[in-house]
C-alpha cells in the first residue's frame, strides 16, 4: 500500500461519526469527491453522492455505495455524580466495551471518557456464576462531579460517544488496526476508484458515494437508490473475520482476497451479477473468497427497491469489526479495489443485458 492511500485510511477512520451524526465524515467526503465527479448531491436524511456522467447514449447507470456511519453510543441519562448512562448505536458485543477511551460530543466541543470497568470479583452472582454483562449496564465517565456540572459543560442526552482510536499498521506492514473500518473502507475504496476514472470516459453513469445509518437497519440507502434509480448496485463494505483460530474451513480469511458475498438474511446475491463479478476476477487474477453472512449490508435494502435492482458486495474481512479496533490485511483491501475498478471500467449496456439475462 501506498503513503497516499494509507494516509486516506488513517484520515478517514480517525474520523468520528456515529449512526445520526455523520456530518465530519460527510464533509471529508464532500471535499475530497467534489473534484472527480460532475455533481455532488446530499440528502436531506445526510446521504451524499457524487454522479461521473457517462457520453454514452443511454447509458447504464451503476451505483456504488458505502456507508460513512459507524457504531459507537448515545447518552441516554446523566447521573446525580455526571456519569452517562447509554444506549448502543448498532451492534456490540458488551464484554468489549468496558475500560476503553471515547469521545463525549457535545454542542459546547468534545471531552475524553472512558466506559466504565467492574471488577472480576464484583461480577460473581451469590452461587459464584458470573453475573450477564449488558450494553446498558456500563455507565461512561467523563471526570465532571455532578449532573449540574456535566450539564454545564453542554452535556444532554443525545449525545454521541465515539471510539477513540490512533490508526497504525502492524509491525510486519502486511496489516493495519483501526476503528470504523465497518464502514471507512468503503469510502475509501470509493474515493480510490473515483480518483481513479477521473479522466477516464466511462460507457454508464456512475454514481457513487456513501449512505448514512445503515448500521441502525439499512436507512439511509433507501431513500438514495429511490432518487437515482440505478440499473445495478454495488455495497462496498466490511464483514467480520473468522479465521482467528487459523482455520481454513471457514468465511473471511484475512489475505485471501476480496469477500464475494453470496448470501445473507436479508440479501441473495443476483446470479447475473455474482457470474459477472467471478469471470471479471479470474480474468484479471483478482484474489476473491466466496462469503456467506448472518448480518447484512445496503444490498439488502437496495434490491428490492422501486422495480427490483440486481445487487451485490465488493467486500473484505476484518477482524473484531463492531468493537473499538479492527485488524485487516492490506492486500484484500488492494484486491476489492482492484476488483472495483474493473467493474467500473467494463460495465456497459451489454454488460447490464447479459447480468439480467441471467436472473
Amino acid at each position: 500500500m501506498n503513503e497516499t492511500s494509507f494516509k486516506l485510511i488513517k484520515e478517514l477512520t480517525e474520523l468520528q461519526g456515529i449512526s445520526g451524526n455523520e456530518g465530519r465524515v460527510r464533509a471529508y467526503l464532500r471535499e475530497h469527491m467534489t473534484p472527480l465527479v460532475d455533481e455532488i448531491h446530499q440528502s436531506p436524511l445526510g446521504n451524499i453522492f457524487g454522479i461521473k456522467q457517462s457520453q454514452t447514449e443511454n447509458a447504464p447507470r451503476l451505483m456504488i455505495a458505502a456507508h460513512m456511519d459507524e457504531v459507537g453510543f448515545m447518552v441516554s441519562r446523566i447521573t446525580e455524580n455526571g456519569l452517562f448512562a447509554v444506549i448502543p448505536i448498532g451492534g456490540w458485543n458488551p464484554y468489549s466495551i468496558s475500560a476503553q477511551r471515547f469521545t463525549l460530543q457535545t454542542k459546547k466541543g468534545d471531552y475524553v471518557c472512558i466506559s466504565s470497568s467492574v471488577a472480576p470479583h464484583l461480577l460473581r452472582g451469590n452461587n459464584g456464576e458470573s453475573k450477564t454483562v449488558k450494553a446498558e449496564d456500563i455507565l461512561f465517565d467523563a471526570g465532571f462531579t455532578s449532573r449540574e456540572e456535566a450539564l454545564e459543560y453542554g452535556v444532554r442526552p443525545g449525545d454521541s460517544i465515539v471510539p477513540q482510536v490512533e490508526t497504525v499498521k502492524t509491525a510486519n506492514g502486511l496489516g493495519v488496526i483501526a476503528k470504523a473500518w465497518d464502514n471507512r473502507y468503503g469510502c475509501a475504496v470509493m474515493l480510490e476508484t473515483l480518483q481513479a476514472v477521473k479522466d477516464q470516459k466511462l460507457n454508464s453513469t456512475l454514481i457513487a458515494g456513501a449512505s448514512v445509518q445503515e448500521e441502525v437497519g439499512l436507512r439511509g440507502i433507501k431513500g438514495a437508490v429511490h432518487q437515482f434509480k440505478p440499473d445495478l448496485f454495488l455495497a462496498v463494505d466490511c464483514s467480520p473475520a473468522g479465521d482467528m483460530e487459523g482455520k481454513k474451513d471457514v468465511d473471511g480469511r484475512l489475505g485471501e482476497g476480496f469477500l464475494l458475498r453470496m448470501q445473507d438474511p436479508g440479501h441473495i446475491t443476483h446470479k447475473g451479477l455474482r457470474d459477472y463479478i467471478l469471470d471479471t476476477a479470474e480474468t484479471h487474477g483478482i484474489p476473491y473468497q466466496y462469503f456467506f453472512s448472518k448480518g447484512g449490508t445496503d444490498a439488502g435494502a437496495a434490491h428490492v427497491m422501486n422495480d427490483g435492482v440486481p445487487s451485490g458486495v465488493i467486500g473484505v474481512p476484518g477482524r473484531y469489526i463492531h468493537g473499538h479496533q479492527t485488524l485487516f490485511r492490506i492486500s484484500d483491501y488492494e484486491a476489492a479495489k482492484e476488483m472495483l475498478h474493473q467493474i467500473v471500467t467494463t460495465f456497459d449496456s451489454t454488460t447490464l443485458n447479459s447480468i439480467k439475462e441471467q436472473a
